[in-house]
């Protein structure tokens, strides 16, 4: 486990991870999750929720990615149970495909040839094949996709290190070379670690796939009978890596190396050599053509020559429609097996060229906008990828640019290979797109922005390569062809199909990076018979569209990742010859593979419960007593589609009816939770095989997908290899559940990448268990009182903001925003508790209020922290769990009363740096003395204004006038302002004036231009003029209108009060206890004139820190001023010739005698006795 820290302590997690397990065993003595369709009901998205994620792969532990996305399915169920929904969240588990397979069959053979233990080489180092295409690859996610296997282990490793990575012994490891062992070991883990978290999971439903579980076996058999009855499925060919030595495709268990890597599909453009001479001459009466592999088809209007390495080998081969193309011997072989040649595996080589021999060919390219291009040397193009024959687009490439450039300034370069100038020179980088921030020839504004000086400049060309690509493919616009305006997104599938359909180019495919097979093979990528598919047809795509239109996808961005999908996507291979899974039903000979055997098994969680039997795989009696061999196409028929009941079959009508009542109720699945990756594959699978399925029953079709992006771990990718790292066990044993919880809903709710922080964790875990403890300590505090018949301004405002977050918060759940609704519920929530324990000052906070607080506290942050919550619950006495509770009825929000308590913040702190500055001496004059400390005021004035100044008022009036009509440009405003006669004498002081009201519209909106208040200023400021003075610490504080400050209150406007302190006369009076052992001091204090002993008391609190509170202070005078203070004073008679000072007595201070009197006679008060009472208030 890595990624984070070791903290000093662990008492707070120890302590929340007890409360987590005495919550889970009282849940699951409820079964609190087992969900049921009820005998009546329709299940309509008012009555209940189904929730789903997409089953995670079984060959290792979930990590905290997968975690992030569950948790959005997670906290949806949470708030859906608290709004009295019926809700079902079912789990099962993948193990469909090859890898599970292939890492088992990895470590039978490493037993076989390293022995058990297997003793590795110590020198070998397996090192991933890294990518060396020349350009950087937008990813199709659903083609050329690395298998789980290989993305969740990664590259570099032996499986049984692998293994040991996972906390695995060598006895343990040697089981995972039966495949089963696979399917029992790492479900139940899974399981086991989703339970410690408190997942909201109906775990009767779980199950495993393939036919290692028969009743799922027969749901996805049934499910592929019906999509070939409605001609969904094809056979054909298709393109996969195969291995010419062996004769049959190179699966990953058959591969030495490059396990995981699948098809690329490059465009192959055609430019057709024009009066081909030398070696080139009479090789065929249809043409000669170079021909170029390229991702970015796109660019081709662009094209200023043909790069060729002088000294590779190259072929010219003939293709079975007469046409003659020149490229490498390794892309003629790829082009033999994919249906171009006359006779398969034979590349038809007609001539064996060098790249000498085909420099400074004139070329006829396609879309160029040049009619004449040529071949030029280029010398660090590879064999081992594409064509060997490469375009040239200078505007948006790099690599191009730099060597064109080098060509053009190089005169002996060009005249080494033989190259003249007119091939050269007169070719500039042609504009084709703009790109934001980088201009239309954005290959030449960066190359100059890294100072790249050649094109050896390797590492910056590859710096530069990726900022053009990606930020040109997400951001950059066509301005050239028919598809100028477009997006480059949008453009590329269209200018590749035109290219095709006019035989300018052609679809060609080669392995992603080099796999070698078993036998030593270098595979090729050949077209072969497989079972498809036929995403690509029409109708089921326009049908899909339909459900798409009605689909909710939460974001803008999903949904035209989904739009984007299904404009490219056309078939996809359904069938293997090796891994686990479900054979076809007419073809058994083949397996059905992993994205297309769980694109509708949602529908099977809906009854999943009465079949499994709690097992994953359905090996004990189910309670309906039903066989697998009972389930045939008629019984499936009948529970998913509604046909009649069959006619003949084993299984009673009231348990067939129970089963299709479950799905009537629960399905469709309302919202289905996943990482953002998967849309253009699986989830888009989902779509056309819900459509298929029911294309007649829209109200079967998903109603909502919720896609999130990836998850960072303190700001960096997650990687083993890095050690930046955390399993959902790893994360739960270092931050408790709902630690762990409340670091993910605060991660991230958009499909931008998330970020967990493991100080936040660690700051989650402070928060919850400060709260339970504070709760605590409410709910021991008798001192509260309730005023539920007489609020304070304080309670009012509190009260309503309570509404409002309660609100806020609902709104956010509701829209799975979860972030916001932590931030809404949890922390501003806390927030306004603080402000309002600290406004309420000696009164304290009202009863009633405070454990409403925590009642609703409790139940809005049982959504993400429901172990912690569930304690809380039990705190305040309630008999039922939390989790079957209600979401609370929000009373009306009076916005005003809010407005007015930010006002009084708002005013508050800029009173307190008004005073900081008050208090900074003046600079000291140069050599001079250090300027005199200042005083500090005792008192105050707070002048407020009900109004603008006229003249501001006008502006105010103007600039509201303008932003009605749109118009908000401050030259604009100028001008306009500029016409107002009654501005002209201010004119200097207008365009600031609108400056800083702009500023405020910005944030607080048109109101800001209000003229006046719509309450009254100077009603809240003395209601809470208790507060100004404790918070400035200051005696007295006077309000007065700005009128009274004259020209000076300009600057004093409706809702910014100005404060002018002051400091008025004391004299010192010593003041001492006398208590023993009280720890407190004797001090001089000074008194005011017309001080009472209550005044007195609060100045003692405030600078004796041993005075907590001043309602405990009591006051003693001498009655013999002169020899009392000066006697030695007993510990038993203390109190001995003291008298209390009456709490209706003033003080009168002189200062010219610099005296204190205290009382109507006037006695004279030389020094007093403070005592503080510690057991009464």
């Amino acid at each position: 486990m890595s990624g984070v820290g070791d903290r000093k302590g662990t008492f707070k997690v120890e302590f929340l991870k007890e409360l987590e397990r005495k919550a889970q065993e009282k849940w699951d003595a409820m079964k609190v999750y087992e969900m049921d369709a009820p005998e009546t009901g329709e299940g309509t998205p008012d009555e209940k929720l189904m929730v789903t994620f997409p089953y995670p792969y079984m060959n290792g532990r979930l990590h905290l990615g997968h975690t992030f996305t569950i948790c959005k399915c997670e906290f949806a169920v949470g708030f859906q149970r608290l709004k009295g929904k019926k809700c079902l969240f079912p789990f099962g588990f993948h193990v469909t495909g090859m890898p599970i397979k292939a890492c088992a069959d990895k470590i039978k053979r490493e037993i076989e040839t390293f022995g058990y233990p297997p003793q590795f080489p110590q020198e070998t180092e397996v090192v991933e094949e890294k990518d060396k295409s020349d350009e950087p690859i937008i990813k199709d996610k659903s083609k050329g996709k690395k298998s789980k296997a290989v993305a969740k282990a990664g590259a570099g490793k032996y499986q049984w290190q692998i293994m040991k990575s996972l906390g695995l012994e060598d006895e343990e490891i040697k089981k995972f070379a039966d495949v089963n062992y696979w399917l029992q070991y790492f479900p139940p883990k899974t399981e086991m670690d989703l339970r410690a978290m408190g997942l909201r999971v109906d775990w009767r439903r779980s199950f495993i796939t393939t036919d290692a579980n028969p009743f799922y076996d027969a749901f996805v058999k049934w499910q592929f009978v019906k999509l070939k009855e409605r001609n969904k499925i094809k056979f054909g060919k298709r393109y996969t890596i195969y291995s010419a030595k062996d004769g049959q495709p190179c699966m990953d268990h058959d591969r030495s190396s490059g396990e995981g890597v699948g098809p690329q599909e490059y465009t192959l453009i055609k430019m057709k050599v024009l009066n081909p001479t030398g070696k080139l001459a009479n090789l065929g009466s249809k043409g000669v053509y170079m021909v170029a592999a390229t991702l970015r088809p796109e660019t081709m209007y662009g094209q200023t020559n043909c790069w060729v390495r002088p000294d590779m080998a190259y072929v010219a081969c003939k293709l079975k429609n007469g046409e003659v193309w020149v490229c490498t011997k390794r892309a003629a072989r790829n082009l033999s097996y994919q249906g171009f040649m006359e006779t398969e595996g034979d590349p038809s080589v007609v001539a064996d060229l060098v790249g000498q021999d085909i420099l400074g060919v004139a070329l006829s390219a396609p879309l160029a906008h040049h009619k004449t291009i040529y071949t030029l040397p280029m010398l660090t193009i590879k064999e081992d990828k594409g064509t060997g024959v490469v375009t040239s687009v200078p505007s948006d490439s790099p690599d191009d640019w730099a060597a064109l450039r080098d060509l053009k300034n190089k005169q002996p370069f060009r005249e080494k290979y033989g190259i003249r100038d007119e091939m050269v020179l007169p070719f500039d980088p042609v504009p084709i797109i703009t790109i934001p921030d980088f201009g239309d020839l954005a290959a030449v504004t960066v190359v100059d922005k890294l100072k790249i000086q050649s094109q050896n400049d390797r590492d910056k060309l590859a710096e530069a390569k990726e900022m053009v690509y990606l930020k040109g493919f997400y951001e950059g616009k066509m301005i050239i062809g028919e598809h100028s305006g477009k997006t480059v997104q949008d453009a590329k599938p269209l200018i590749k199909d035109t290219l095709v359909k006019a035989n300018d180019a052609v679809v060609y495919m080669e392995p992603e990076k080099t796999v070698i097979s078993r036998s030593g093979d270098e595979c090729v990528v050949a077209l072969c018979d497989q079972w498809y598919l036929d995403y690509g047809d029409k109708q089921w795509k326009e049908g899909t569209k339909k459900l798409l239109d009605q689909l909710n996808t939460f974001s803008d961005e999903v949904r035209k990742n989904f739009e984007s999908t299904l404009g490219w996507l056309q078939e996809h291979a359904c069938s293997r010859t090796y891994g686990l899974g479900s054979k076809l039903p007419w073809d058994e000979s083949w397996l059905i593979e992993g994205l297309s055997d769980s694109t509708i098994y949602m529908a099977y969680y809906t009854v999943a419960h009465l079949l499994q039997g709690g097992t994953y795989d359905s090996s004990k009696p189910n309670e309906l007593n039903i066989k697998a061999s009972d389930m045939t196409v008629e019984v499936w028929d009948y529970i998913f589609l509604g046909a009649d009941l069959p006619k003949s079959t084993p299984i009673p009508k009231e348990s067939l009816e129970r089963m299709r009542r479950e799905f009537l109720y629960w399905y469709p699945c309302d919202i289905r939770v996943s990482g953002k990756d998967l849309v253009p594959n699986h989830l888009t699978y989902a779509l056309y095989n819900h459509q298929a399925m029911w294309p007649d029953q829209p109200g079967n079709w998903i109603r909502g997908i919720r896609a999130n992006g990836h998850l960072l771990l303190n700001s960096e990718k997650m990687s083993k290899s890095t050690g930046n790292f955390l399993t959902l066990s790893e994360a739960i044993e270092k931050f408790s559940a709902d630690g762990m919880r409340l670091a993910l809903a605060d991660a991230g709710d958009t499909v931008e990448d998330a970020n967990f922080l493991t100080t936040n964790a660690d700051a989650g875990i402070l928060r919850l268990y400060t709260l339970v403890e504070w709760v605590k300590e409410i709910l021991e505090d008798k001192t509260l009182k309730s005023r539920a018949k007489n609020p304070t301004f304080h309670d009012t405002v509190f009260m309503n903001e309570m509404n409002l977050k309660l609100a806020e918060a609902h709104d956010a759940y509701d829209k799975l925003l979860f972030k916001e609704a932590l931030k809404t519920g949890f922390f501003e929530l806390q927030t306004a508790r603080d402000k309002y324990r600290e406004l309420c000052g000696e009164d304290g906070m009202c009863r009633d209020l405070v454990m409403q607080y925590i009642e609703w506290q409790a139940i809005i942050l049982s959504v993400i922290c429901p172990h912690v919550c569930e304690h809380i619950w039990e705190l305040l006495g309630r008999q039922e769990s939390i989790l079957n509770t209600a979401w609370p009825q929000p009373g009306p929000v009076n916005t005003t009363v809010i407005q007015q308590s930010e006002y009084l913040m708002d005013a508050v702190r800029d009173f307190r740096l008004r005073l900081k500055n008050h208090m900074m001496p003046g600079k000291a004059k140069k050599g001079g003395a250090p300027p005199p400390s200042v005083e500090a005021p005792t008192h105050c004035t707070v002048y407020v204004a009900k109004s603008y100044p006229a003249w501001q008022c006008t502006v105010l009036d103007t600039m509201r006038d303008m932003h009605n009509k749109g118009v908000t440009d401050k030259k604009a405003l100028s001008v306009e302002m500029g016409k107002k006669a009654e501005l002209k004498k201010y004119m200097k002081r207008v365009m600031p004036f609108v400056a800083f009201m702009q500023d405020k519209v910005e944030s607080a909106g048109v109101s800001a231009l209000d003229t006046s208040l719509p309450w009254d200023e100077m009603e809240v400021l003395q209601k809470n003029k208790d507060y100004i003075l404790s918070s400035l610490q200051l005696e007295g504080c006077d309000l007065a209108p700005s009128s009274e400050l004259g020209e000076k209150g300009e600057d004093c406007r409706p809702g910014q009060p100005q404060i002018v302190f002051r400091t008025e006369a004391s004299v010192k009076l010593r003041l001492t206890n006398n208590q023993a052992y009280s720890g407190l001091f004797s001090l001089d204090l000074p008194v005011l004139q017309g001080d009472t002993p209550a005044k007195i008391a609060a100045r003692l609190a405030r600078t004796e820190r041993g005075v907590k509170d001043p309602k405990r202070v009591e006051l003693y005078m001498w009655e013999d001023p002169d020899m009392g203070p000066r006697k030695i004073p007993a510990l038993d008679k203390a109190m001995d010739g003291l008298v209390l000072v009456d709490k209706a007595t003033s003080f009168a201070i002189n200062t010219s005698s610099n005296t204190v009197t205290i009382g109507a006679g006037g006695k004279l008060c030389q020094s007093l006795v403070y005592t503080v009472n510690t057991t009464a208030s």
